[in-house]
C-alpha cells in the first residue's frame, strides 16, 4: 500500500492540529443487492468477525452467503433507509458534528470526524484527509460502549494498519470501552425517564445487545461482562429491580450457539405469559442502525404481538441527543487531557515551531 499523500507533502512549521476520530461499523452505499455483496464481503471476510479458518469460510461466503443474503439484506436495509440515506450513516455525521460543536464550546480547537470500518467514509481515507490537514494528535473514539474483538479491536485494527503505511504517525489516544461511564449510563437513563414521561412506563423493559457467538466469552472476550454491567447501572439509575427488566442478546448468524438469552424468543416467550406492555431499548448501540431499527423496532413489535402482546414500544438510541453530546464530550475531555486543545495553546505553538524552522534553516545557510 501507497504511504498517506501527506507525507510527501509536509512542510516544517505547520501548526500541528489535534483530531478525534469517531468510528461506528458501517453501511452499504445503497438498499440495493449489488452494494450488499460489496459491503457484506468486506464485513463477513474479517477475521475479527468471524473466527473460521479462511480456506473454509472464503469459498461458503463467496459462493453461498453472498449471493442468497444480499438480496434478502438490501431489503430489510431499503425498509428504514431515508433521504438522507443510511441512518447510521447520517447519524454518525450529525453525531461528530454536534460534538465537535460542544467541544469549540468548552474552548477545544479540535477537529472531530467520523470513519466506518467497513464501507463508507473508509477509515484510511478519513486518516489520510485528517493527516493532510496537519493533523499530529488524535484520540480515536470506537462507538461501541461495551468492548468486543469484533467491533472495537478490529477498527481498531484498521487505524493500525493505516498507521502501518504512514512515515509521520501522529501521537495516539483510544477510548476503549465506557460501558460503565457514568455519563453514558446517565443519558440513556434521561432518554428512557423523558419517553416513559410522555408514553407511560411498561411492565418490562427488555434491554437488547448485539449478539456474539457463545465461544467469543469462552476465549477471553468481556463483552458479555461489560454489556451485564451497563444494563445492571443502568437499572439502577432507571430505580427498577431484577423484576421489571431483562437482558437478551439479537442478531445471531449462523448455527453454533450465541449468547444467551436471544431477544425474539424473549420476547414472544414474555407476550405469552402475558405480559401487555413491553419497552425495548438497545444500549449496546449509540446511532440507531439496521439492528435497531428494523430488527428491533419491526421485526421484534411482530413478533411479540403476534405472541399475544398488546403494546410494543422501541426507545430509539442516543443519536445526537443533548445530554449525550455533553457526556461524550465530558468522557473525550478526559482523554485529551495533556494536550494543548486550547485555540491560544496551538496558535503559539505553531508559531514557536515555526521560529524553530526558520533558526535552524538560518544555522544551515
Amino acid at each position: 500500500m501507497k504511504p498517506p499523500a501527506a507525507d510527501r507533502q509536509y512542510t516544517h512549521g505547520t501548526v500541528p492540529r489535534t483530531a478525534i476520530l469517531l468510528l461506528n461499523l458501517g453501511t452499504p452505499d445503497a438498499p440495493t443487492a449489488t452494494a450488499l455483496r460489496r459491503y457484506l464481503r468486506e464485513f463477513l471476510s474479517d477475521p475479527r468477525v468471524v473466527e473460521i479458518p479462511r480456506a473454509v469460510w472464503l469459498p461458503l461466503l463467496n459462493g453461498v452467503i453472498l449471493p442468497l443474503r444480499a438480496p434478502k439484506s438490501a431489503a430489510k436495509y431499503a425498509s428504514i433507509w431515508r433521504a438522507d440515506g443510511s441512518p447510521l450513516a447520517s447519524g454518525t455525521a450529525a453525531l461528530a458534528k454536534s460534538l465537535e460543536a460542544r467541544l469549540a464550546a468548552n474552548g477545544h480547537h479540535v477537529l472531530v470526524r467520523h470513519a466506518m470500518r467497513y464501507g463508507n467514509p473508509a477509515t484510511a481515507a478519513v486518516l489520510d484527509t485528517l493527516h493532510a490537514q496537519g493533523v499530529t494528535r488524535l484520540l480515536v473514539v470506537p462507538l461501541y460502549p461495551q468492548y468486543s474483538a469484533a467491533t472495537t479491536a478490529s477498527s481498531l485494527d484498521a487505524v493500525t494498519a493505516w498507521l502501518g503505511r504512514a512515515r509521520r504517525q501522529p501521537e495516539l489516544r483510544t477510548l476503549r470501552s465506557f460501558a460503565d461511564d457514568a455519563g453514558y449510563i446517565g443519558a440513556l437513563a434521561q432518554k428512557i425517564r423523558a419517553y416513559w414521561t410522555e408514553h407511560g412506563e411498561p411492565e418490562t423493559l427488555l434491554m437488547s445487545f448485539h449478539g456474539m457467538p457463545q465461544r467469543t466469552l469462552q476465549l477471553g472476550d468481556p463483552y458479555h461482562c461489560e454489556c451485564q454491567k451497563s444494563a445492571r447501572l443502568l437499572a439502577d439509575a432507571l430505580g427498577i429491580g431484577p423484576d421489571r427488566y431483562k437482558v437478551t442478546f439479537q442478531s445471531r448468524f449462523g448455527k453454533q450457539p450465541w449468547l444467551r438469552p436471544y431477544t425474539d424468543p424473549t420476547l414472544r416467550a414474555l407476550a405469552k405469559a402475558g405480559t401487555g406492555r413491553v419497552d425495548v431499548v438497545c444500549p449496546g448501540f449509540t446511532v440507531d442502525c439496521l439492528e435497531t431499527l428494523e430488527e428491533i423496532a419491526m421485526e421484534g413489535k411482530q413478533a411479540f404481538l403476534s405472541s399475544g402482546g398488546r403494546e410494543y414500544h422501541y426507545i430509539p438510541c442516543l443519536n445526537a441527543d443533548a445530554h449525550w453530546i455533553d457526556a461524550l464530550a465530558g468522557l473525550i475531555e478526559t482523554h485529551l487531557q495533556g494536550w494543548p486543545t486550547r485555540q491560544a495553546a496551538d496558535v503559539a505553538q505553531g508559531a514557536a515551531s515555526r521560529e524553530r524552522a526558520r533558526a535552524m534553516g538560518a544555522e544551515n545557510v
